[in-house]
């Protein structure tokens, strides 16, 4: 059976047009919410409302995903960064890959006008398999690659609320694929996004950026909000400045409800539906949609304990014609409980249990064989948070054990120890273990669908292992400066490999887990409160990444294709309170070059300015990549596509 195809009309959004059609969808969508009645109004936070918080205070805000329990961000023994709304907000940001950057413990490049390569600690690519990706409990990373499609990965950027960014295995609490870190992605509550929010923006490659909310009050504790956006983003460019056919445009809605009731239990209903369309060299454009539904009760029974169940599906379909067609369909159950016992002993456990329903159209060009899989998945965990030393030395046990179909039981335990001598500096240890399970293109991805086959897959791909060695320290010098260090060791065994069936014949080859390696680095950041209105945060990271054959493998790839990383980045960010209305922000990096893909290294510069005339009314004016009229940052197969310079305007009204 053929691949369904895509109309031939290419996505050519013009400028104009994109701006009209977002004020459209905006106003349309507020008028339907404009009779409800009974909300909130919220406001638009000037500068002179936010909290000047000093660095102890901002090091004490509470991070979940280092033990799936709240703990303070200080004393957590692991390598977590947090990007906050305000952040987000300032950095002129409008989508989840640009918002990351933000995070300096990450490898952030983008290969075109929609793909985004992102990970941690080494190992990039445009399905980078060893990061997990959550949004509200939900995770997004497709198993056909075990990477992420970003392009389809978008919420309200207004409705954000944080993004906790872990370095470093956290396979423990999340399990399989949580290998090199976590992202934890998090809106607000229904209830703090009370009554409405217009938003329209445009600009050279920021074609349109159009988006409206509406939050109200269904009864009393029950709180609501529903949104729409529309988004379309011009081309990136070839190499000699011509567009790259790689124009895009995304369409998505929602709601979410919270309910909170005075013992202690709350319930959260939410979901999301998109459409998109995303162009490309040829005559086609590809095509993606979804959507998906998560409900989450939780109960807090006394202090330090409480109990949590999470349900969702998720349903995904994409055509890339002339290669394949996939719908995936995820149902996932999580429950956890959480209780102290005796004096010093914090116990979590938890399990899991999760269907995909997996169905591709091969082409003759490509086939997954079988081309329609059902598999199962089921884990449990447990974590033990020992207190120790009047509260100054936290030892955490945990380890998780999963089934999966392609390799059977994984077990995935570690160890975490934070010692807090004084409250203004902790050290912590980790040592930990992580996998990455096999994904459809690994075992049963086949080029061409017929025989003879030059690429197959390989029924004896196992999962890729690593134990991981950590070392970090924080200190806050003053309540204005504060300074974090962490160090890393990761040893890697039974990393992909692609073999050749014949040697010393290239073709046919097929995929095995002939390779093993290693990796090391630090990760330095510094918080430095300057005045009470200007604030710096600076990052840098050091990476070292070398795979090898296994004795006996004839691997033909090695260090040449699974390694694509720089060997250092250098970030510099500053928020700038002009006055109680006016904001200057400005973001510079430098990123090393990535050798075996002959990408330079580049320097950039972001710029923003906005103005807050009243609580109501924002505008905003950024200019991205400022430095260079265009640039590199990563290179797949296909032909390398550049980033050009941009500049965009956006204007925010809360009613």
């Amino acid at each position: 059976m053929s691949a369904p195809q895509i109309p031939s009309s290419r996505v050519r959004p013009c400028q104009a047009g994109a701006w009209r059609r977002a004020w459209l969808l905006a106003v349309g969508l507020w008028a339907c919410a404009g009779p409800l009645s009974g909300q909130l109004k919220p406001t638009l936070p000037a500068p002179s409302e936010l909290k000047k918080l000093s660095v102890e205070e901002l090091m004490d805000i509470e991070v979940s995903s280092v033990s799936k329990h709240p703990e303070k961000l200080f004393e957590a023994a692991s390598a977590i960064q947090v990007i906050t709304a305000d952040d987000v907000r300032r950095a002129g940001a409008r989508s989840l890959p640009e918002a990351l950057r933000l995070a300096s413990n990450l490898e952030v490049a983008q290969i075109d006008s929609r793909q985004w390569a992102i990970t941690a600690r080494g190992f990039n690519n445009v399905f980078a398999d060893k990061m997990l990706v959550l949004i509200d409990g939900r995770t997004v990373y497709t198993p056909l690659y075990a990477g992420v499609y970003w392009d389809v990965q978008s919420t309200l950027m207004e409705d954000l609320d944080r993004i906790e960014v872990i370095s470093g295995p956290g396979a423990t609490q999340w399990g399989a694929n949580a290998v090199n870190g976590v992202i934890n992605i998090t809106t607000k509550s229904a209830k703090d996004t009370q009554g409405g929010l217009l938003t329209t923006g445009a600009g050279d490659f920021l074609h349109g950026d159009g988006a409206v909310r509406y939050g109200g009050r269904l009864a009393p504790n029950v709180y609501y909000r529903v949104y729409g956006k529309l988004l379309e983003q011009g081309d990136s460019r070839q190499l000699n400045g011509q567009p790259g056919n790689d124009e895009w445009r995304l369409r998505q809605g929602g709601l979410r409800v919270d309910w909170e009731s005075a013992a202690d239990t709350t319930f959260t209903l939410q979901g999301d539906a998109y459409d998109g369309r995303f162009g490309r060299t040829g005559p086609d454009d590809i095509g993606a949609w979804g959507r998906n539904l998560l409900g989450r009760w939780s109960r807090t029974l006394a202090e330090n304990s409480d109990l949590r169940f999470q349900v969702y599906y998720d349903h995904t379909s994409r055509i890339i014609p002339a290669s394949f067609t996939q719908t995936l369909d995820t149902y996932d159950f999580d429950f956890q409980h959480r209780f102290p016992l005796g004096r010093r002993h914090d116990i979590t456990w938890g399990a899991g249990y999760r269907v995909v329903e997996d169905g591709v159209i091969n082409t003759p060009a490509n086939a997954f064989l079988p081309p329609q899989v059902t598999r199962q998945m089921f884990s449990t965990f447990v974590q033990d948070s020992i207190s120790l030393d009047d509260d100054r030395l936290h030892l955490t046990l945990g380890t998780k054990l999963e089934h999966n179909d392609y390799t059977g039981f994984e077990l995935e335990p570690s160890i975490r120890a934070a010692w807090t001598p004084a409250k203004n500096r902790t050290l912590w240890a980790a040592v930990s273990r992580a996998v990455r399970t096999p994904s459809r293109i690994d075992r049963d991805l086949f080029s061409p669908a017929t025989p003879p086959y030059r690429v197959s897959g390989g029924p004896s791909v196992v999962s890729e292992k690593l134990v991981a060695w950590e070392l970090g320290y924080r200190q806050a010098l003053t309540d204005r400066l504060a300074l974090a260090l962490a160090t890393f060791y990761n040893d890697y065994n039974d990393l992909r490999s692609l073999e050749p069936l014949n040697p010393p014949a290239a073709f046919p080859i097929a995929r095995n887990s002939g390779l093993r390696g290693h990796s090391s680095g630090a990760e330095l950041t510094m918080e430095w409160r300057v005045t009470d209105t200007w604030r710096l945060h600076a990052g840098y990271t050091e990476l070292r990444v070398h795979t090898e054959r296994q004795p006996g493998n004839t691997d033909l790839t090695s260090d040449r294709n699974i390694a694509r990383d720089p060997n250092r980045q250098l970030t510099l960010r500053s928020q700038f309170d002009l006055s109680s209305r006016w904001e200057f922000d400005s973001t510079a990096r430098y990123v090393g070059p990535i050798n075996n893909q002959v990408v330079p290294g580049y320097t950039e510069l972001d710029l923003r300015l906005g103005w807050h005339p009243t609580s109501d009314w924002a505008f905003s004016l950024a200019g991205q990549n400022l430095l260079h009229a265009q640039h590199a940052e990563f290179n797949v197969q296909g032909g390398r596509r550049e980033i050009a310079r941009s500049v965009y305007g956006q204007v925010t009204w809360s009613f």
